[in-house]
């Protein structure tokens, strides 16, 4: 199993929109094969803070995933969001094997 953490910081005021567009997001990963999950993370502390981890079957499922043309059509349209602010966030991009259950 792989487990893929991509974590951002948005400003406070705008975490709700985040939220909101992750409850709404595509689906398209849903798909992919060797998808597992995904799930929108609010650090307790820290609401500022999201994290989207996926869970994948294996790491080459992921990488097929993220090279794929449902991958690339994805992150064009994150870029063309009408807030610049938030569409220029950049995640910090985690990534685990899983070496025991």
């Amino acid at each position: 199993m792989y487990i893929v953490h991509s974590i951002v910081r948005v400003p406070h005021e705008k975490a709700d929109e985040v939220i909101g567009l992750y409850r709404n997001r595509s689906r398209l990963v849903d798909q992919a094969p060797g998808f597992q999950s995904f799930q929108l993370l609010q650090t307790e502390t820290d609401p500022e803070e999201l994290t989207v981890q996926m869970q994948w079957d294996t790491k080459e499922h992921y990488l097929a995933w993220v090279t794929s043309e449902d991958f690339k059509r994805i992150h064009e349209l994150e870029k063309k969001y009408p807030d610049q602010e938030l569409a220029s966030i950049v995640p910090t991009v985690r990534k685990f094997k899983v070496v025991a259950t």
